[in-house]
């Protein structure tokens, strides 16, 4: 056995394998925390390159009690209004806001996912000249797509169905490639629909 200077013993391979590979089991509470990684670090990688500048807009919180004892620790606290959407930012002098969303579902994209205050806000995006979409993460297809807002908010506001079928994803919409730098190239799809 070799003896590390941290004497910690190295990892079973089993010890390893859970260490590193993501979990299969997903609760519906960690659905999208994946895609929210990815975007992440595809928003670092274009700030990085100055590329954009592309934040996750934090959740606005309002804290009742903290615990000191052991650092700060929030013990209680409350959302203090409905977020907007996920991210906003500018690319090549543009506002773009978005909304990153992740399904399991095979067939379709549930509307159910998508909140009125959040359709409203995008609305007022289009408004203004801002450039306003969702992202859209079939997980079990291990695909993502750029989906344009306006199509998205028609859909939810007209249409009779629940749900935006996938196929009808794959039409509207534009497959966003994962790959190494940035992880999921969503600028790209950006470009390609708003001819930037």
């Amino acid at each position: 056995m070799i003896n590390y200077p941290n004497k910690k013993k190295p990892l079973t391979e089993k010890q390893y394998k859970k260490q590193i590979l993501p979990s299969k089991k997903t609760n519906t509470a960690n659905r999208g925390m994946d895609l929210e990684h990815d975007l992440n670090i595809s928003n670092e990688y274009y700030v990085n390159n100055s590329v954009a500048l592309i934040y996750k807009r934090p959740t606005p919180i309002n804290i009742v009690k903290v615990d000191y004892s052991k650092g700060a620790r929030i013990i209680d606290a409350y959302f203090e209004k409905q977020s907007t959407t996920d991210y906003n930012g500018v690319y090549k002098g543009r506002y773009l806001d978005f909304e990153a969303k992740s399904t399991h579902n095979l067939s379709s994209f549930p509307l159910h996912n998508i909140y009125s205050h959040q359709i409203d806000h995008l609305k007022k995006v289009n408004e203004c000249g801002g450039i306003a979409f969702f992202i859209i993460e079939f997980v079990n297809l291990n695909e993502v797509f750029f989906l344009d807002s306006k199509f998205v908010i028609d859909f939810y506001q007209n249409s009779k169905r629940k749900s935006i079928p996938y196929q009808t994803i794959k039409e509207k919409g534009i497959l966003i490639e994962r790959k190494f730098k940035p992880r999921l190239d969503y600028l790209k799809a950006v470009e390609q629909f708003y001819d930037l």
